[in-house]
């Protein structure tokens, strides 16, 4: 199933989840990891400190596994709606957000 989520994302937690999505911890979870690197790097940021994006997700209970692994240390307030197709969200990428608030110095 695919879903449109929505979330607000923990600014003081982006250099460490931007760490996790980038050094493999992430990726290489399963079942669900290379969804979840998928889903972020496709995120936008439609305000100011929230982000939307389209997950597939086979869990009874939408993204039960990727919330509990992942998603609730780094995200707040998340709302998932099935949708019929992917889309794409407006908004800057959350991805280079993440690159950014990550580089030193």
């Amino acid at each position: 199933m695919i879903y449109k989520v929505r979330a607000r994302y923990r600014a003081e937690k982006a250099p460490e989840f931007y760490q996790k999505l980038t050094d493999g911890t992430i990726e290489n979870q399963r079942p669900d990891g290379q969804e979840i690197l998928a889903s972020m790097e496709r995120a936008k940021i439609t305000n100011s400190d929230t982000i939307e994006w389209y997950e597939t997700c086979y869990c009874a209970t939408p993204l039960a596994h990727e919330r509990s692994t992942v998603y609730d240390f780094y995200l707040t307030d998340m709302n998932a709606v099935e949708v019929d197709d992917y889309g794409t969200p407006e908004g800057a990428s959350f991805w280079a957000f993440l690159v950014d608030v990550s580089a030193p110095g």
